[in-house]
């Protein structure tokens, strides 16, 4: 079957194949498409659903799960493998989590429940039909995920792959890996990417205003709840939501998350209407989930529901052939934001660099230039200005296993760091033009310091 044209201006109609063995559900999904402008075919088993995806060309082909000789998950896999551009969703029994978490994983756009709610058809059908066709175009972010490393080309491609599912997606990595920056690449390049971009850190909400904050609330709901207000899901509608550190939230929010995403709606705080949500959640920590679930701190279930698709984004100490791509963008941009040219890197530096092991990743790298940067004379930046912690003084001072001291080193150095801002500027009356003359570094650089570090 070939994409037929319509009218003078050469239109291309858009072809969906439903698959299912039901007739009353063949009809429903029919007709709303037919009246959504579409083109429709039928299938009722896996045998004909193939062969059709084999012969046809199709936009979008919707499948239920059951059918008479297989599974809906075989329709979806020889899709995944044979014909890529094709997005497959599936159509799910009521409740029956484990369907379609394990659709998803095997490569499909995203899933209906039973009952089919026509809204989420109709809304799952125009993301479907947003997708590009015939590769990813460039987003304007997309050059900040630097560097060629087959370990970073892999993460690019896996950024790629997931950008064109609606399967919720699990960041996880180091502090200062990147995993924000690898949410916004996914929701830059998806269907979504005309929408909001919602971060929220999970882990600086209060406990007692989350289900508010999450979920916003109804004039009168509580004592100064004086109008109505929308939460981050509503903030989110049609969007991206990306919950940073959600291995924090506490185990009654992550019951009331887990509905959300189960069900698709959301109940604002003092409502007794749910109202329906259509977010895409991508969730990241730099802790171990499977661990804060054995530990008894993270829901199973949730955690299967958010785990569907992991991007693990890589330490810098992984690639360090990187790292002088990395330096040398970021001193760029440091530059750019402050008067006089730009220094070198000496080639000892350089190596030094690639020979540390940076516990705080990129954004130790971040801070090590910034500093680098306010030492340096000549426009060179030497490996004396770098003040890299040699690794022999960190295993000296290594306190014994379970104890509290020098580990994780980022910590230990953001203390380090905090009290000299502190002590520097009780000396100078709180002044940080003076303070910041004291430590050695720009004002520039004592301001982003003092707001990283939590300085008031």
């Amino acid at each position: 079957m070939k994409r037929k044209e319509q009218g003078p201006t050469g239109t291309v109609t858009r072809n969906v194949l439903i698959v299912d063995d039901e007739e009353d559900i063949l009809e429903l999904i029919e007709l709303t498409l037919l009246r959504m402008g579409l083109e429709v075919e039928r299938a009722m088993t896996v045998a004909q659903a193939i062969e059709k995806v084999k012969t046809g060309q199709f936009d979008l082909c919707l499948t239920d799960m059951r059918l008479p000789d297989g599974e809906g998950l075989q329709v979806v896999e020889f899709a995944s493998q044979h014909v890529r551009d094709l997005p497959v969703a599936v159509i799910t029994a009521h409740g029956n989590t484990e369907n379609a978490v394990a659709a998803l994983k095997a490569g499909a756009f995203d899933y209906l429940a039973k009952p089919v709610s026509l809204e989420q058809l109709r809304t799952l059908v125009k993301s479907a039909l947003s997708l590009p066709q015939g590769g990813q175009p460039k987003t304007s972010s997309e050059q900040t995920l630097i560097g060629s490393s087959p370990i970073m080309q892999h993460v690019r491609d896996m950024i790629d792959k997931v950008a064109r599912s609606e399967a919720p997606v699990h960041v996880t990595g180091e502090s200062g890996s990147g995993k924000e920056l690898a949410a916004r690449l996914i929701h830059q390049k998806s269907v979504r990417r005309d929408k909001p971009f919602m971060p929220v850190n999970c882990g600086a909400i209060p406990e007692n205003l989350m289900e508010s904050e999450f979920f916003g609330y109804r004039k009168g709901a509580f004592t100064g709840a004086e109008s109505d207000r929308d939460g981050f899901f509503q903030a989110a509608h049609g969007g991206t939501l990306f919950l940073d550190e959600v291995a924090d939230l506490p185990l009654p929010m992550q019951v009331k998350l887990l509905r959300v995403i189960q069900e698709k709606k959301v109940r604002k705080v003092g409502s007794t209407q749910e109202e329906p949500v259509d977010v895409r959640i991508i969730s990241a920590t730099h802790q171990n989930l499977g661990e804060c679930v054995e530990g008894g701190k993270f829901r199973h279930d949730l955690y299967y529901r958010l785990n569907v698709i992991e991007l693990r984004m890589p330490a810098l100490r992984d690639r360090r052939e990187d790292v002088p791509v990395f330096a040398n963008a970021i001193l760029d941009r440091l530059v750019r934001s402050a008067p006089g040219t730009r220094p070198e890197i000496e080639a000892g530096a350089m190596k030094a660099l690639q020979q540390y092991d940076f516990p705080g990743n990129v954004r130790e790298l971040e801070n090590i230039l910034e500093r680098a940067l306010a030492l340096c004379t000549n426009g060179k930046i030497t490996e004396e200005d770098l003040q890299l912690t040699p690794p022999e003084i960190v295993e000296r001072d290594a306190p014994p296993a379970g104890s509290n001291g020098k580990w994780p080193l980022q910590d230990y150095l953001d203390g380090v760091e905090k009290e000299a801002i502190l002590e520097a500027l009780e000396k100078t009356r709180y002044n940080r033009t003076a303070a910041a003359k004291l430590l050695g570094i720009t004002f520039r650089s004592i301001r982003y310091r003092m707001e990283r570090l939590g300085i008031e």
